[in-house]
């Protein structure tokens, strides 16, 4: 029996990185500090896994060798015009780094399930910047707290014991010397926890957050209610907002998913500025896949922005709404695909989705997920913070390592390799 500690957690953006794991028999039997949802992969990471490459043949998915499933996967790739890699949110930056690679060595798009949460916050840090901070920052000197459009309590369990409210920090010795505010459309578990609710009418959060921006310079609001909010509560609201010693506003997807998507973030950001002008107040996305930011920030390195970026010309082209996965899927333009740590056919819009069964794609996942069932190659990987190492940009963009916990089955590979395998048969098929 050996117990690990320090483990960092590969689940949500949060990236927890104080886990402890007991190991017996390369097995994980018990886990400390861990929230339910931790607990729940570490436990169960071994269970209903795929251990067997799959290409689908007379319409079945039939076990296969890896090389076979592997120089399929090279075949689909390089037969088409038009292909798209697409994924690596629940990966490690190294196998992120070689699927831009590989989109570059095909000519194709490289995109992430950024086009599906947070594309529209890319989008307003093009606009806007992003006055932000580190999580450390938040548990030593936050005195103010809002969570705008995000139900931390399901969506990230110990964001706030850790780095927000009940965090105990060197400034701020829990929950008793901060304030806790709520915006959200209903009535959620983390609003139970607030001081402060505010109940924003469905897709007015924009109204609300000019509202504040006028309150915050003293200005008349000449409607008696903004966002299905009395004005005088409009007022209360900034005045707390005003008067905090440190104050940060972490946003989720009801900022980003609902109306006004980037515009949306652009105000947000604004409300941020103007408040800096009266106190200290940063801005940060709730992300959620625990390595999504990693993504846009490999992307960003390689090729200059953080997601939906054009290859097939020669040079990078980045144009959301245009080159993004969903958008080409619903037009009909990419003819194949190779998918990695993400499973689409669950989540994409139901046209969108239909068209992604119409075209070859290949996945690579620990598990038989709907979007593996319906490809025509399948490669089983070892899970990434767990079974194999990396690294992983926590939601604030501080950098953590992912550590080696267990030993993956027998012939399981990484998709760090298992990318690497496909872009090295390209290339030697293009010699």
């Amino acid at each position: 029996m050996v117990v690990i500690k320090n483990i960092v957690c590969p689940i949500c953006g949060c990236l927890c990185d104080d886990i402890e794991a007991t190991v017996e028999d390369n097995k994980i039997t018990k886990v400390k500090n861990s929230c339910s949802v931790s607990a729940t992969k570490f436990l169960n990471y071994y269970k209903e896994r795929n251990l067997s490459p799959l290409v689908r043949k007379n319409g079945e998915l039939k076990p296969v060798s890896l090389e076979e499933a592997v120089d399929r996967t090279a075949e689909i790739l390089m037969n088409a015009d038009f292909p798209v890699i697409y994924g690596f949110a629940c990966s490690g930056c190294e196998a992120q780094a070689v699927g831009v690679e590989l989109a570059e060595e095909v000519g194709g798009i490289i995109d992430n399930q950024t086009v599906t949460c947070h594309g529209p916050s890319a989008l307003g840090l093009h606009d806007q910047g992003m006055p932000t901070c580190t999580l450390g920052e938040v548990r030593h000197r936050a005195d103010l707290i809002v969570y705008w459009g995000s139900n931390f309590q399901e969506s990230h369990p110990r964001h706030l014991a850790r780095y927000s409210a009940s965090s105990e920090g060197r400034f701020r010795k829990g929950r008793k010397e901060r304030k806790l505010v709520v915006i959200d459309v209903r009535k959620t578990p983390s609003a139970r926890l607030a001081d402060l609710f505010i109940p924003v009418a469905p897709g007015q959060d924009y109204e609300l957050m000019s509202a504040l921006r006028m309150a915050l310079q003293y200005d008349d609001i000449e409607e008696e209610s903004v966002a299905g909010l009395p004005v005088e509560q409009v007022e209360e609201l900034a005045e707390m907002m005003r008067s905090c010693e440190f104050g940060v506003l972490f946003y989720g997807l009801g900022l980003t998913m609902s109306r006004g998507k980037e515009r949306n973030i652009d105000m947000a950001v604004s409300l941020v500025r103007d408040l800096n002008k009266w106190t200290k107040f940063v801005i940060m996305p709730m992300r959620g896949h625990y390595n999504v930011t990693g993504m846009n920030e490999v992307t960003a390195w390689q090729t200059g922005y953080p997601y939906a970026v054009d290859l097939s010309h020669g040079y990078p082209w980045y144009s959301p709404g245009e080159t993004t996965f969903t958008d080409l899927l619903r037009r009909g333009e990419c003819d194949a695909a190779l998918i990695v740590a993400s499973d689409p056919l669950a989540h994409f819009p139901k046209n969108v989705a239909q068209n992604l069964c119409k075209i070859p794609y290949a996945v690579i996942d620990p598990h038989l997920s709907m979007t593996a069932l319906a490809a025509e190659v399948v490669m089983p990987c070892a899970f990434t913070g767990i079974e194999a190492e990396g690294s992983a940009y926590r939601m604030d963009t501080v950098p953590l390592p992912l550590r080696k916990v267990v030993d993956p089955p027998p012939g399981i590979n990484s998709d760090e390799q298992l990318v690497g395998m496909i872009l090295h048969t390209i290339r030697s098929k293009r010699r």
